[in-house]
């Protein structure tokens, strides 16, 4: 009997199309779960299919809400047995999306992440090969548990994996670690363990919480933290210059957050490396460090704000906070 694999369908430009030849006015997302495998008649060959469309948005509108809707998706998936799920997804928040999911979800199945680069109506597009490599990475025996993203043959940890080209089919990829496998002419080729590396907060969902994202910059000052903490934010994450630093001004801001008890993640605007505490001064990263800043690792910003999000919504605890960041697998 084949697996029984769960399409769980978002949209994105994997689901995108113009409204006529002579639209100008953009591609949307307007085909559905169905329509998509429809498309792909080999998959059939590798697993047992049913769909399930959750929303019908491009990558750059998905918000907490629907992730959640996705993890929600993914929990009745593993209640009803299914073997594995693919989630089709925008690539501009794809990684994000499967970060959440790897954090929040504690099931017996993988939850494969997968989309396009060039809309379904576009000759040439890749999302029938990439749902096909999906639901072959779901239905093998090997893939078990966790989050992934696959894209153009390769299989990525959600941990690790970020979008780096805007356009170019190749744009995944994980600068702090190799995929976990690929596709070859001979079948899955293996190159790490396939498994969850996100410290897990199994059960939570993003819940009426306020994270601020700011970025340093030459010239960056700490205004937008100063109306952030005036709106009550509930946390902020930096993305630092190099190993994690800021200009003095924006460093001074953020003390000040941190002595208000608002949890200040610092982390790198680089995609590759992790943090350091090796900069003192205003504004440098271990001058933050010992002010309470939490270190950020390898974690990229957006993934971060994700994981402090949640971590402030299951519990409001700081230490509670701070020990799941310290707990955080780095390479």
């Amino acid at each position: 009997m084949p697996p029984h694999v769960r399409i769980v369908s978002t949209g994105g430009t994997i689901a995108s199309t113009s409204a006529d030849e002579a639209d100008e006015s953009g591609k949307t997302p307007s085909e559905s779960g169905d329509d998509l495998v429809e498309a792909v008649p080999e998959i059939a060959d590798h697993a047992e299919i049913d769909v399930v469309d959750v929303c019908q948005v491009s990558g750059f509108q998905m918000g907490f809400e629907n992730a959640g809707r996705i993890v929600d998706a993914v929990e009745r998936a593993a209640a009803e047995g299914v073997d594995g799920v693919v989630v089709t997804h925008g690539t501009d928040t794809m990684a994000e999306s499967a970060y959440y999911v790897d954090l929040a979800c504690e099931v017996d199945l993988p939850v494969v992440f997968t989309g396009a680069q060039r809309p379904f109506d576009q000759l040439g597009t890749d999302g029938p090969t990439n749902l096909l490599a999906a639901v072959r990475t779901a239905a093998h025996e090997r893939f078990r548990s966790g989050a992934y993203l696959v894209f153009n043959d390769a299989v990525h940890a959600a941990r690790w994996v970020v979008k780096g080209h805007t356009s170019k089919l190749e744009t995944f990829e994980s600068p702090n670690a190799s995929p976990v496998a690929e596709f070859t002419p001979n079948g899955v080729r293996f190159l790490r363990e396939p498994r969850s590396y996100s410290a897990s907060i199994p059960g939570a969902r993003v819940d009426d919480v306020r994270v601020e994202l700011v970025t340093n910059a030459i010239g960056v000052d700490g205004r937008a933290v100063e109306r952030a903490l005036e709106d009550g934010v509930d946390g902020v994450v930096v993305a630092g210059t190099g190993l994690g630093n800021t200009t003095g001004a924006l460093g001074d801001v953020l003390e000040s957050a941190i002595d208000e008890g608002v949890p200040v993640v610092l982390t790198s605007r680089c995609h590759a490396g992790t943090t350091a505490g090796l900069y003192g001064g205003p504004g440098g990263g271990q001058t933050l460090r010992e002010a309470g800043a939490i270190p950020g690792g390898d974690l990229q910003p957006w993934k971060a704000r994700i994981k402090l999000a949640l971590a402030l919504s299951a519990s409001g605890d700081l230490e509670d906070v701070r020990d799941l960041f310290e707990g955080t697998d780095t390479l």
